[in-house]
């Protein structure tokens, strides 16, 4: 196993916890070794869903994941919004917290959209601040995610991988990799997937998303609706063997299988754990995911999970 990051274990291969599968996980216990859920789903409900999650919690280890930080907002951060986050990791014993690096809204308003940044130094002093100060509310690191994107702006300056390298070094927080959104992303601008790997902090990747997209022929969405596909687990096992293991979690928001199909989606993971790496960096011209007319946003499905 590999050695800790930031204290923090690798968990092994876990799933995100959704409602439709509650009443399976209590009735059979799966063999699954961890859950993620997302934060704002259970931070203000009670009822079922968190009478669920509370008896979840007492049999698995539970990671959060929030879409409302905010982190890049110009808006004052949200303290009564960190407070309720960090009641709720206490309850459920969280074993961290994570976010995205990415404006959710302004002015009050949350847009339920995980917006891009422009990557430059003004926005780096900014966001960096920010992130000292949620860490000390926290009294953790806190672990920030590298989103899909399908803009850039013209006044971007840093590269992505370069931004939250620094953010690491300056303010010791973590990153939950998404290898699906780098790949998405490489897609969208261009750009080899291979070498933004190359620029991960390693030692401060505590986490992995897996998830599928949608392919709609000029462009890339991450819509969490399907299987992943094979450049997107080529991608993985790079991270994989750069990190020397990390917990490692499979997304699936939209059309939802049945756990069993979920769970033996993120197994496949064991057999890229080895030490092979491909010889050839994958072509971005092969991309296998299959076109669909309506595409969903995954925050679309934010708001079901807590009825």
């Amino acid at each position: 196993m590999a050695e800790a990051r930031l204290g923090y274990p690798n968990l092994g291969l876990g799933v995100g916890l959704r409602t439709v599968h509650f009443p399976h996980i209590l009735k059979h216990g799966p063999g699954v070794d961890w859950f993620e859920i997302i934060s704002e789903n259970f931070m203000d409900s009670g009822g079922r869903p968190r009478y669920t999650l509370d008896q979840i919690a007492e049999r698995y280890p539970i990671v959060m994941h929030g879409v409302s930080l905010s982190i890049g907002s110009t808006d004052p951060l949200d303290f009564e919004y960190l407070k309720k986050l960090k009641k709720l990791a206490e309850d459920v014993s969280a074993c961290w917290i994570s976010d995205h690096l990415c404006w959710t809204g302004v002015a009050g308003r949350n847009t339920h959209d995980l917006l891009p940044i422009p990557l430059n130094e003004s926005t780096f002093a900014h966001v960096r601040e920010r992130m000292r100060v949620v860490q000390d509310y926290l009294q953790q690191p806190l672990l920030l995610e590298n989103p899909s994107s399908y803009v850039t702006f013209a006044d971007s300056t840093i590269p992505e991988w370069e931004f939250l390298g620094r953010l690491v070094e300056e303010t010791q927080c973590g990153l939950l990799l998404d290898v699906n959104n780098i790949y998405v992303s490489s897609v969208n601008h261009d750009f080899d997937p291979y070498e933004y790997l190359e620029h991960v902090p390693f030692e401060s990747v505590v986490q992995c998303h897996l998830a599928g997209h949608t392919n709609c022929s000029t462009h890339l969405i991450d819509t969490h609706d399907s299987e992943v596909i094979d450049r997107v687990w080529e991608l993985y096992r790079v991270a994989h063997q750069r990190t020397g293991g990390i917990a490692t979690l499979l997304e699936w928001d939209a059309n939802i299988p049945p756990f069993e199909v979920v769970h033996a989606e993120v197994l496949k993971a064991k057999q890229y754990m080895g030490s092979h790496l491909p010889e050839t960096k994958s072509s971005e011209s092969d991309r296998s995911a299959t076109q669909k007319s309506a595409v969903p946003h995954p925050l679309h499905y934010v708001a079901p999970e807590v009825q």
